[in-house]
Order: C-alpha cells, then sequence, then structure tokens
C-alpha cells in the first residue's frame, strides 16, 4: 500500500467545512455521561471504559467532517475525481490524528455521469447529478427548453421538439424505441424519467443501457435521473417555460481507494477493527449512506486515541462499496492468511444516523446470520447504555462491507438504523438525491451510534 500525500491542508479542509454548509443546523444530543439516554429503558451501568468512550464522543464534531463529504464535495461516486478528494481528506484527517495512514488503490469500472442546470438555477435541496448512457453522446453539453413527451412515443410529440430537450418516462422494453423517435424528431437530448417506487422507496439516477446502440450510440445527451428529480422537474415545467443545460462525462480507466489508518506501526498482535464506505450512489450526496458511518469512524478515531488498549485499533474507510463491496474485497482478497487471524472483528457502520422517524431498530446484520465477538460486543454495549430493547436479535443480511470479511471466515457485522418490521426498511431517501443533512441526520442516532460502537470497540481493544 502507499503511503498518501495529502491533497488537502487542515487550511482548506476547514474552509471546506465551513463554505455554505455552515448554515445546516441540526438538534444536539443534550444528555450527560451518566444520564439515561433518549429512548433508553433505564440509566446506564457504564464500565469505566464506557465512560471513557461516552465523554469523548460527540455527534456535532463528526457533523463538522459530514458537512465536508456531503455539501462541500457531494456525491463521492467510485473511482472519480469526488471520490479521490474524500478520501485524501479522510486520510489527512486520520493522518493529523497520529495514525498510520496509508491509500490502497484498485481498479474499477468507468463511470458515465451527467449534470443537469438551468440559466435560472435549479432548486438547492435536491443535487442535479444524474447518470448518463454509455451508448449515447457522451463529453458534451446541451441546452434547450424542456417539453415532457410522457410515454414518448412518436403520437405523444408536438409539431416541434427540434434542438428541445425532452422528458420521457422510461420503460425498459421500449427504451432504445423511445430514444430513437427523440433522435427522429431532432431532440436535442433525452431526460429519461424513472417509474416511481413503492414508498418508503424511490427510485435512484441511473445511467441508462441501450445495448441495441452500442455499436452506434444515439447522437444525443440521454441521461437518468431519480424519482425526486422527476417530480421537481415536472413541478418545474408546470409553472413555466423551463430550460436546462445537459452535461454528460465519461470517467474512464479509474482508480478507486480505501483508506486504512492503523493506531500502532506494526506487523504482530491483535487488530479490532472499525470500518465504513465513503463512496455513495450517483446523484446522491450520501448523508446517511455513507458519510454518517464515514464520520462515526473519523470521530471515534479521534476520540479512541491515546487510550491503552491490549490490541491495535485500525480504522477502514472503504472506496467502490456502491458497486458491489469492490473496496472491502479488494482489500481482505490482499491480505495474507497471517494477517487475517490478526483480526478479531469487524465493526461495519453503515447507514447509522437517519433521521426517518420509523428507524427506530438498530440492527445487528451477520453475514452468516449467527452471531460473532461484533454483535456479541454490541449487544453487551446495548445492555450497559440501557439500549437493549431498541437493537434488534442477530439477524441474517449482507451486501455491506461485512459480508467481505465474513466471506472469509473473519468475524463482523454490519450496524445501522432501520424500520421496526425489517432490515429492508429503510429511509425514503435512501440512495436519493434527498439523501442530504438536513433531510436525513439525526444528531441523537449518531450519538448513539457512537457510543454502541466505541464502547463495544474499546471493550474488545481492551481484551481482545
Amino acid at each position: 500500500m502507499d503511503t498518501p500525500k495529502t491533497s488537502l491542508s487542515r487550511r482548506r479542509m476547514l474552509t471546506i467545512a465551513m463554505g455554505g454548509a455552515a448554515t445546516v443546523a441540526l438538534p444536539a444530543p443534550a444528555w450527560a455521561v451518566t444520564d439515561q439516554r433518549p429512548g433508553a429503558v433505564r440509566p446506564p451501568t457504564l464500565t469505566g471504559g464506557d465512560h471513557q468512550v461516552a465523554k469523548r464522543v460527540s455527534a456535532e464534531r463528526a457533523l463538522q467532517h459530514l458537512k465536508v463529504l456531503s455539501l462541500g464535495i457531494g456525491p463521492r461516486i467510485g473511482g472519480t475525481r469526488s471520490e479521490k478528494i474524500a478520501a485524501d481528506y479522510i486520510a489527512g484527517v486520520l493522518d493529523l490524528l497520529g495514525y498510520h495512514v496509508t491509500l490502497q488503490p484498485f481498479p474499477v469500472a468507468d463511470k458515465f455521469l451527467a449534470q443537469l442546470d438551468s440559466p435560472r438555477g435549479l432548486p438547492k435541496d435536491l443535487i442535479w447529478q444524474a447518470g448518463a448512457s454509455p451508448h449515447a453522446a457522451l463529453d458534451t453539453r446541451v441546452r434547450g427548453e424542456v417539453v415532457d413527451v410522457k410515454a414518448g412515443a412518436a403520437a405523444d410529440y408536438p409539431a416541434d421538439v427540434k434542438g428541445k430537450i425532452v422528458l420521457v418516462d422510461y420503460t425498459l422494453a421500449d427504451r432504445e424505441t423511445q430514444v430513437a423517435t427523440a433522435v427522429a424528431q431532432g431532440a436535442a437530448a433525452v431526460i429519461f424519467l424513472p417509474v416511481d417506487l413503492v414508498e418508503p422507496r424511490r427510485a435512484s439516477a441511473f445511467s441508462p443501457q441501450l445495448p441495441g446502440l452500442a455499436e452506434n450510440p444515439a447522437p444525443i445527451p440521454v441521461v437518468g435521473v431519480a424519482q425526486a428529480q422527476k417530480h421537481r422537474l415536472r413541478e418545474l415545467l408546470a409553472a413555466g417555460r423551463l430550460k436546462l443545460t445537459v452535461k454528460t462525462t465519461a470517467h474512464r480507466g479509474l482508480t478507486s481507494h480505501n483508506v486504512i489508518a492503523d493506531s500502532r506501526r506494526t506487523t504482530t498482535g491483535k487488530v479490532v477493527m472499525v470500518s465504513a464506505h465513503y463512496d455513495s450512489v450517483i446523484g446522491s450526496p450520501g448523508a446517511n449512506d455513507d458519510g454518517s458511518g464515514t464520520v462515526l469512524n473519523l470521530e471515534l478515531a479521534r476520540a479512541l486515541r491515546g487510550l491503552r488498549t491490549e490490541a491495535s485499533l485500525r480504522f477502514a474507510l472503504w472506496g467502490s462499496e456502491e458497486q458491489g463491496l469492490i473496496g472491502s474485497r479488494y482489500y481482505v482478497a490482499q491480505l495474507p492468511q497471517e494477517e487475517r487471524d490478526r483480526i478479531v472483528c469487524v465493526y461495519q457502520n453503515d447507514m447509522v444516523a437517519t433521521s426517518w422517524d420509523p428507524a427506530t431498530r438498530y440492527w445487528l446484520l451477520s453475514f452468516t446470520g449467527l452471531a460473532n465477538r461484533a454483535t456479541d460486543e454490541v449487544t453487551a454495549a446495548a445492555v450497559r447504555l440501557g439500549y437493549d430493547p431498541r437493537i434488534s436479535p442477530v439477524t441474517l443480511r449482507g451486501s455491506s462491507d461485512h459480508q467481505s470479511f465474513q466471506e472469509v471466515g473473519i468475524a463482523a457485522a454490519n450496524f445501522s438504523w432501520r424500520g421496526e418490521a425489517s432490515p429492508a426498511l429503510l429511509e425514503p431517501p435512501y440512495h436519493s438525491p434527498e439523501d442530504t443533512i438536513a433531510k436525513n441526520i439525526s444528531l441523537e442516532r449518531l450519538q448513539v451510534s457512537l457510543e454502541l460502537i466505541g464502547s463495544a470497540a474499546y471493550a474488545t481493544a481492551l481484551k481482545p
């Protein structure tokens, strides 16, 4: 692995955090270390280690890092410049905290992105990044008046759409015909609008695949927006004339990075890992998924530094999780067996701060469905903090970076706030332009997550 050369200075980090993001204000947790927590069933019975963690961790401090990631940088798409800026920021913070930091590069697939804008500006409460089709015009910019042609059949078009940007309801079976019709009518670009999902889920932005046009790409940009963007575009158009600029960009030959930070520079002894992924999906600023898990790592790295432990602490931030756990799987694949054997367990944090009211259960998710050291320690911490009724039983579920470790026999689990009945009950802003600090972050839930994971990881590191 390579030693990072941090591209963001401390001054630059603070500038990003404060610029524009300072207007975001959230209710702060207000309990003292020994107080009964909101939602807990009894006052805490803290160990000395728990007390050390609880008096140090601060969701408000973590929020400053989240402002940098979600507002200052925005969508962090695996392998693109935005993800590398985030990696450098994370590495810089951990380096300043005194950790031994490395960046681990690995190749990832090409990305095709689009950006929407308007001469009058588009609403600021949404991100206006979208996906671009790899089978249409790339690295281009068009501007035009917007026309809604609904299903996109020839009969749906008005008399003249030459040079205009058309909104088309995306139909998988007819997508290539829809594009061909737009080209024949003289449209300047196609914006595909996804089918609405059943609430609370909402459709994400996407890069439309047009395999029939792979050999002869469409001569105009074709982009795919998210459900929230779709409804806002139609609202804007209903209110009057709407002009848009559509810019598409192909990102090729990409390299993503894992950020690994160790409390000790040693190749012997046990290791306790705390981790999260720092990338996001197309069109999402990724405040909760997984900016929240990322800043939990940064705040615990600050709070736990200098505390006595028997095991080394390792904080790992994965790149390109959203493309199929690529970063964590690459990391595990590169570990020799003797290094795998050093890892006591992995605390993977993915979506630990949603403000969605129904997300009242803190889920303990295991790829095998079985308990292990990570789930046992978090369960014990929840009992000490008085939160045991709010945590789930150990539940079978993969699809996050804990799976990469459990596939090779390393104890790991994923921890997150989700709906009460099932870990499939995710908040409406999930994977959408609405995954913002203002719409999808609870500092109270982030504080609880910090205390649970911090107490569990510290207890493990004391007695590995």
